[in-house]
């Protein structure tokens, strides 16, 4: 798609107030593929002025006129999908076939779900002599990450519209071309102007000015706990609501009744998804040490297989930083069975797909998030070992467990202090809320949870 040059505020396409330009690179061959405008602060405060103007008369709509233009918005999307999909793959460099499956029809679902929701979802209630009534927040700003841009864009934006806020989006400087995709689609689908705006620049500039902006009641964030923290001080300061969608160390338990080369096969898949590039994904694999070595020769002979199945991962800096925690797992005692630091093709920000096995808890690569295609395997000595072992880091956004009899699964499932756990390679649900314990964020995403995130509640008495 051609990039536009200016921002989408108030219904309509207006040239950015500064000169400077954001260049958008392919990662698979490191090519400038577009400019997008830096946004300023200026920009972020004509965006969220429009979002306010069109507040009241959009939080006023009947919920079944927002569904119906959210049914629109997910029409347009699904008939650009072949587009959404090719733009992705620019931008990011995901093989185009994990595109069309993924990152174009995911958010085709939620848009869906979301339009389906805005007409059913009961946003009245009586309770004993009392109306509880739950109305929109307001104006939403909503920041975005570049590993699923379109997924996180609709993950926010589809529930606040339904709910009837209007929103301010800055998504990543690194995948704005989808995000500018996603704005003409609003535009095709008729939402009023003002409802939805798009602002692109860098974080510290336009993300920082959204995020302290006054008259924006909401700020929705994915990305790093770094930065989510500087959000929520910003957002406490001014006694504003936030839903962070933060980092994750996902913990894969494979107990020993589990089909240990199922468990390790679907494990080393879903780390290599999105070249390793997902927040969710099952980075901990822990086996139980009398099956150890046969889940590293497994995990190893999997791993090998994707080496040309892979794209690159987003840009010079997170190649960067990938390759710096295998060295460090190296460095301190894990053992290299695939993989590893040397570049597997000349040109792009392609990273080998990594197997570090012998990796014990007090590992850099157990405890921090890597966001990249590498897998550590650790044992344990017996289920309450193993319950230590996914438990023991900071975060706690998903996790998976394996176990030959489904109750013994659930039942480890339940003591595991994380928002989501997948049983026996339970499939992705896009009604079933998701986020995270402890560092892993606050507040939910996707299904009626989600919904809820972007409404406040108010009682009538009588």
């Amino acid at each position: 798609m051609k990039a536009h040059d200016g921002m989408y505020i108030d219904g309509q396409w207006r040239p950015a107030t500064g000169p400077d330009v954001i260049e958008v690179v392919n990662p698979v061959d490191e090519r400038v593929i577009a400019q997008v405008p830096a946004g300023t602060a200026e920009d972020v405060e004509a965006a969220v002025r429009a979002a306010r103007a069109a507040l009241v008369s959009w939080a006023a709509t009947a919920p079944a006129e927002r569904a119906a233009r959210l049914t629109a918005l997910r029409d347009v999307l699904a008939a650009r999908k072949d587009e959404i999909a090719e733009t992705v793959t620019a931008e990011l460099g995901s093989p185009l076939t994990f595109s069309q499956a993924v990152h174009a029809s995911v958010p085709i679902a939620v848009a869906g779900s979301y339009a389906e929701l805005a007409a059913t979802y009961a946003f009245e209630e009586k309770v004993g002599n009392s109306v509880v009534h739950q109305e929109p927040v307001g104006v939403v700003g909503a920041i975005t990450p570049w590993n699923y841009p379109l997924h996180q864009i609709v993950a926010k934006a589809a529930p606040a519209l339904a709910a009837g806020c209007t929103v301010v989006l800055k998504p990543a400087e690194d995948t704005p071309l989808v995000a500018q995709l996603f704005a003409e689609a609003v535009h095709e689908a008729g939402l009023p102007a003002g409802v939805f705006n798009l602002v692109t620049g860098l974080g510290p500039v336009a993300g920082q000015a959204l995020a302290e902006h006054p008259d924006v009641d909401l700020v929705s964030f994915t990305g790093s706990t770094a930065v989510g923290r500087q959000i929520g001080a910003t957002a406490g300061a001014a006694i504003k609501k936030v839903a962070l969608e933060l980092g994750g160390k996902s913990a894969n338990v494979i107990l020993p009744s589990a089909d240990l080369a199922r468990a390790v096969n679907v494990g080393v898949a879903n780390v290599m998804s999105n070249s390793g590039q997902t927040c969710s994904a099952w980075t901990r694999m822990l086996v139980h040490r009398e099956r150890y070595e046969e889940a590293v020769e497994l995990a190893a002979a999997a791993a090998a297989k994707y080496g040309e199945r892979i794209g690159p991962v987003v840009n010079a800096t997170q190649r960067a930083r990938v390759r710096g925690y295998i060295e460090k797992g190296v460095a301190e005692g894990a053992r290299l069975v695939a993989g590893g630091t040397e570049a597997p093709r000349e040109q792009g920000y392609f990273v080998s797909p990594t197997v570090l096995a012998d990796v014990t808890p007090d590992m850099t690569v157990a405890q921090e998030e890597i966001f990249g295609p590498v897998l550590s395997i650790l044992r344990y000595e017996d289920e309450e070992d193993a319950l230590r072992i996914a438990n023991g880091t900071v975060y706690g956004l998903a996790g998976a467990v394996w176990a030959g009899d489904e109750a013994e699964a659930v039942a480890f499932a339940r003591r595991m202090d994380t928002g989501q756990v997948d049983i026996n390679g339970g499939r992705f649900n896009p009604l079933a809320p998701f986020g995270g314990y402890k560092q892993s964020g606050v507040g939910r995403e996707l299904g009626s949870h989600g919904l809820a995130e972007y409404l406040q509640t108010k009682s009538l008495q009588f």
